[in-house]
């Protein structure tokens, strides 16, 4: 069984004993949080699609850590202009153990 949920601005499909890594959420490590905006809930071929959620879906995740991901460089230069700017930027996750699908 897998769900389609919505955190952070993005959309993640997801399934029961998956990690993934969502944008930073304000929650303590192995604190059990709840997803209730699930937009799709399928299980093989049966595919249900909210309108624009699901009614009383519900996916409940575990926190595992806190952490950042990889540099991102941003390198801006106009040639000939004697201009350079070089700006680093590391996105903050939480990662998430995914646990039970309620449809």
């Amino acid at each position: 069984m897998y769900a389609v949920i919505k955190t952070g601005g993005k959309q993640y499909r997801v399934a029961a004993g998956e990690k993934i890594k969502v944008e930073q959420i304000a929650a303590d490590v192995g604190q059990e949080i709840v997803f209730n905006e699930v937009l799709a809930v399928g299980n093989g071929a049966d595919l249900k699609v909210g309108t624009p959620l699901v009614s009383g879906a519900t996916v409940s995740v575990t926190v595992l850590s806190h952490g950042k991901h990889d540099k991102v460089s941003i390198f801006k230069m106009r040639r000939r202009k004697h201009y350079q700017k070089r700006q680093g930027h590391r996105q903050q996750f939480t990662e998430l153990l995914v646990g039970v699908i309620a449809a």
